[in-house]
């Protein structure tokens, strides 16, 4: 993607123009559905560039959405949590240190817009999805926005051809690799594409236990998230569905996750010493595509490893001497330590590790089925992007579904208990 350069295409302007303005003056429940539908369907890529800041259309629906709460004073009843706090300080860090390791005005610039991006997904959400109704609702729009998506998917499956190149910044006719078309839709890359769908899925699945929302829309959000993790024809994604799918699975072990969790740990821990290689050259044998880059994932996460003194400070500039290839960091984790250093790194972990906790918090404060049902499918979307992780760094409309999961899960914690009929009640 070029850099420095206007690219808009005047719809896209309109509509983000007019999602703008229905954000400002639609009731806080509703004002989710044009953030949501704008944020997925315009390319990231549509920006303006004033004074060498990227004005990016997904930055402007944030600001309409700040502006919208501040003007509402909708942060008011916002109790401030832990996790709150490291998101807040992992956003600093990973400015400090990106702009420490560069100096320059550029880079400053760079990071202060990605923690306002950050920043402003993830604390809006917090204001605007502050119960469990409002939670609802965000989650069928979600739904209806997959479907969309699918159709738009499998319209370039058939076609080799992307519906939203009009806008630009995607390409128009459909990358293939190995002999498969790799469908994209607005996002950036096939990938994130196949992801979006992937981690939707447990969040729509667990629709189906509510009793206010009709049958359909779990069923045809299921479906719609799974044709769009096939047709992005990558091996991240589908890898990803799995987990969701098993994690959704696991549901009836719940009250054992403790051992789970400590079993898990034991394998990889045995796997690692009996292994003629690390634990994670298993990096290599996942894969579900011929053509899957598995082995350069392997080779990323090895030689992260084994270059721990390179970046730990405050990161480094490139990886592009780490190996052949490996300039291009596929991986989310080594993306975050590499632009960051040590403690950004470790502040990251700490968001996962606290949402995994508020997660399980609220598992075992609410009484309802249907409740517990909807914060399970939340802890098995999480688990889903963790995975995720593993094989791609987050860089366009994707990190609003992350960073609404994180606000969704660290309100849902601070719920009070509540009974809701499920929907076989």
């Amino acid at each position: 993607m070029q850099s420095g350069i206007t690219i808009l295409h005047p719809l896209a302007l309109a509509c983000t123009l007019l999602a703008g303005m229905l954000i400002l003056v639609l009731p806080r429940k509703l004002a989710l559905i044009p953030l949501l539908v704008a944020a997925i369907f315009i390319p990231m890529q549509q920006r303006i560039v004033i004074a060498s800041i990227d004005f990016y259309m997904l930055r402007l629906l944030l600001l309409f959405g700040c502006v919208r709460v501040f003007l509402r004073s909708e942060y008011g009843n916002l109790m401030l949590q832990l996790v709150d706090g490291v998101i807040i300080l992992f956003s600093i860090s990973g400015t400090l240190f990106y702009s420490l390791l560069w100096g320059t005005s550029e880079a400053v610039t760079y990071r202060l817009g990605m923690a306002f991006d950050i920043l402003s997904a993830y604390f809006l959400f917090r204001c605007m999805i502050t119960d469990w109704p409002g939670l609802l609702i965000a989650i069928k729009v979600l739904a209806f926005v997959c479907v969309t998506v699918a159709l738009a998917m499998l319209v370039e499956r058939i076609t080799a051809h992307n519906l939203f190149a009009i806008f630009g910044g995607v390409p128009e006719t459909t990358v293939m690799r190995d002999g498969r078309l790799r469908c994209q839709g607005a996002f950036a890359h096939p990938i994130l594409a196949g992801t979006f769908g992937a981690t939707l899925l447990p969040m729509i699945l667990a629709l189906w236990w509510q009793r206010d929302v009709s049958r359909w829309i779990p069923v045809i959000g299921s479906i719609a998230a799974t044709v769009i993790t096939v047709t992005s024809s990558s091996s991240g994604p589908v890898l990803s569905w799995m987990a969701a799918v098993g994690a959704m699975c696991l549901w009836p072990l719940r009250h054992r996750l403790s051992i789970i969790r400590l079993g898990i740990v034991y394998t990889l821990i045995g796997l690692h010493f009996v292994m003629d290689a690390p634990v994670w050259a298993l990096f290599m044998r996942v894969k579900v595509f011929g053509a899957s880059t598995s082995y350069h994932r392997f080779h990323l996460f090895d030689q992260f490893i084994n270059h721990f003194d390179d970046w730990w400070v405050m990161g480094v500039k490139s990886t592009e001497e780490w190996g052949d290839y490996l300039f291009d960091v596929t991986n989310q984790f080594v993306r975050i330590a590499v632009d960051g250093g040590l403690v950004t790194f470790i502040l990251f972990l700490a968001v996962i590790w606290l949402s995994f906790s508020n997660a399980g918090r609220a598992l075992r404060m609410q009484p309802s089925h249907a409740t517990q049902r909807l914060i399970w499918g939340l802890g098995a979307a999480l688990f889903a992007h963790v995975v995720s992780f593993m094989g791609v760094s987050y860089f366009d409309q994707i990190i609003v579904i992350w960073y609404m999961l994180l606000a969704m899960i660290t309100t849902v914690s601070a719920l009070k208990p509540v009974l809701i009929a499920t929907a076989q009640d």
